[in-house]
């Protein structure tokens, strides 16, 4: 650990550094205004100041504390994991291979699917895409599938979960609870995913650690902007912004 804070001393860089905290205090706020949004809002400004693979990592602890916090919160834990495992379990299996081989795949592959996560995130929430599913079992393992390759590649698995659910007419208070349960389930195979790749080093875990300390914060004046500030108008202008930001990730990747 200690070589791990010397290394992150070394090579310090206080201008960076102020604009990492910058990109994740205000994607901590539209996190705690919205409810939703962390990967999406600090993957957006974080291509833009260093490579995805070494940004996807930086997510991580942020992710984990989230998610854990929003699924200790949910009612009927034991009937969501029984109803939701088969989902759950492609989640943790894909995830886990897809971010072995993060430093394997093209810098242009990674920001494409960080931009097609992002467009799919934004336009299900502005257009409110409903698809039609059945109840079986292998649409669960379909879109675990979908999720698990996406979020293991971008670290952005929460679309393609929020189409799934919306499009089975869950209830607000059962849509919470799953999306905590199957955005969890993948944090741990993310994690153990990018250590095996080496991209979560023990200087990007402590640069984790401290931007969760920063999401927190940020997290938490979201929440009492809630009541000042049209959330409405907010969250559209998030939308659309996020839009706009994954079409030109989805354009760089390509071009």
């Amino acid at each position: 650990m200690m070589d791990a804070i010397n290394a992150l001393i070394a090579n310090f860089d206080p201008a960076q550094t102020a604009v990492l905290v910058v990109i994740f205090l205000f994607a901590a706020i539209v996190k705690g205004f919205l409810g939703i949004g962390l990967p999406a809002a600090s993957m957006a400004f974080l291509t833009l100041v260093m490579p995805p693979a070494e940004a996807i990592p930086l997510l991580w602890l942020s992710i984990l504390a989230t998610n854990s916090l929003q699924f200790a919160h949910a009612p009927q834990k034991r009937e969501i994991m029984r109803e939701y495992w088969p989902f759950a379990l492609a989640i943790m299996v894909f995830i886990f291979v897809t971010a072995m081989f993060i430093p394997s795949y093209p810098t242009a592959l990674l920001t494409a699917a960080i931009g097609v996560a992002m467009v799919l995130f934004s336009l299900n929430l502005l257009l409110g895409i409903k698809l039609k599913i059945g109840r079986g079992r292998g649409w669960q393992l379909g879109f675990g599938i979908l999720s698990g390759t996406l979020g293991g590649i971008s670290s952005i698995w929460s679309p393609t979960v929020a189409m799934y659910l919306v499009a089975r007419d869950v209830s607000k208070e059962r849509f919470i609870g799953a999306t905590g349960f199957l955005f969890l389930a993948g944090v741990l195979p993310l994690g153990a995913g990018q250590l095996v790749a080496g991209i979560l080093t023990g200087p990007a875990l402590i640069k984790s650690a401290l931007a969760l300390c920063v999401v927190l914060v940020g997290f938490r004046i979201g929440e009492m902007l809630r009541d000042k500030v049209s959330q409405e108008l907010f969250r559209k202008a998030v939308l659309i912004a996020f839009l706009l930001m994954g079409l030109r990730l989805i354009a760089n990747g390509v071009s």
